[in-house]
């Protein structure tokens, strides 16, 4: 195992043993290779750099209780990156072909899987798709290259389950209406940088956009869904610009196993004072909760209206939801879904 200090991980790079990497081109996929330098050869004319021909995953894999190591709904992930990559007009892997390149990486690098007993920790997957081929003009790339990189990673936010601070920014949109705010494309996140920068500048963790359309509606954070918790319901926006999260699909799952009632609707900015809990959810941070979320007519601006959820501790219903997800994933709860694909 990795000389690593597993209780101190953050969520960012760390060099592993390999990646992996095949090339689509001439109508077929090159064998996979395994790479131990981190660093690829691309055309400076490549579309991935001039039109943003890129889309990516993020999923991870787990020790589990009984020593078995478990990737937590690999295909759904296969699935994501097939939708972003038509968007794109590339090439994708077929669904076979990613969870087989999950489980090589995760085999190759079981040196940086942390330890059953760091909870918080895990093996970030980061699938990569990119177009390759040398081009000027504006037009879907015909070479793509795949990815399959990995990370040893703690928190994305914080400590686990710690309670942030965020901010809406009103005068801003991470996507444009009927665009590309449905695919897991870097684009997105590039346009939410600017505003989250100036978020962090104030001292907000993460911002939350609103519908690009009418900016009356919740849409989602720069990196995570939203959700929230009014009684014995669970609510979380409907929306055409918002990535359809597979944490949050895998909540709604649980919390409608749990007896509570699931609602994905438009959500009214205006229904903001009426939940009990609010938070993120995504890969990354599974739940992250919200303790304050500020509202203002400009990011810039002094005026602000503020929502306070619970004491700053994750709301009850939000952690009875996160523990169950994490017991499915470390072998602690029997996975009823059949979500987990076993590394052998």
């Amino acid at each position: 195992m990795a000389n690593i200090d597993w209780t101190k991980l953050t969520f960012s790079y760390t060099k592993t043993n390999t990646i992996l990497k095949t090339t689509f081109k001439n109508g077929a996929w090159t064998p996979v290779e395994s790479l131990t330098d981190d660093n690829i050869n691309l055309s400076s004319y490549a579309g991935a750099l001039h039109y943003a021909i890129e889309c990516f995953e993020g999923l991870k894999a787990f020790r589990g209780k009984d020593g078995q190591i478990r990737l937590f709904r690999p295909e759904e992930n296969a699935k994501r990156l097939q939708r972003s990559a038509k968007f794109l007009g590339i090439e994708a892997p077929s669904i076979e072909m990613f969870v087989d390149m999950c489980k090589q990486v995760v085999k190759e690098n079981i040196d940086f899987l942390p330890p059953y007993e760091v909870s918080g920790a895990s093996l970030y997957l980061r699938p990569t798709l990119i177009g390759t081929n040398p081009q000027l003009g504006v037009q879907s790339s015909k070479e793509s290259t795949f990815l399959m990189l990995c990370s040893p990673v703690g928190a994305y936010v914080g400590g686990a389950l710690d309670a942030v601070d965020v901010v809406i920014a009103r005068n801003y949109d991470r996507a444009a209406p009927n665009g590309s705010g449905a695919f897991k494309v870097g684009g997105n996140y590039a346009c939410s940088l600017y505003s989250l920068n100036l978020a962090h500048e104030l001292g907000y963790k993460a911002v939350l956009y609103l519908d690009p359309a009418t900016r009356t509606y919740i849409d989602e954070f720069n990196s995570s869904n939203f959700f929230a918790i009014k009684g014995n319901t669970y609510i979380t926006p409907k929306s055409d610009s918002i990535l359809p999260s597979i944490t949050n699909m895998t909540l709604e799952a649980v919390a409608a196993h749990l007896g509570m009632e699931v609602e994905r609707r438009p959500v009214h900015t205006d229904e903001l004072s009426t939940f009990d809990e609010v938070g993120e959810c995504g890969t990354a941070v599974v739940i992250t909760p919200v303790h304050k979320l500020v509202d203002k007519p400009f990011l810039e601006s002094d005026e602000e209206t503020v929502y306070t959820y619970g004491d700053g501790q994750c709301g009850p219903k939000s952690l009875k939801l996160y523990n169950y997800i994490k017991g499915i994933q470390r072998g602690e709860i029997e996975d009823v879904f059949g979500w987990n694909v076993f590394v052998d």
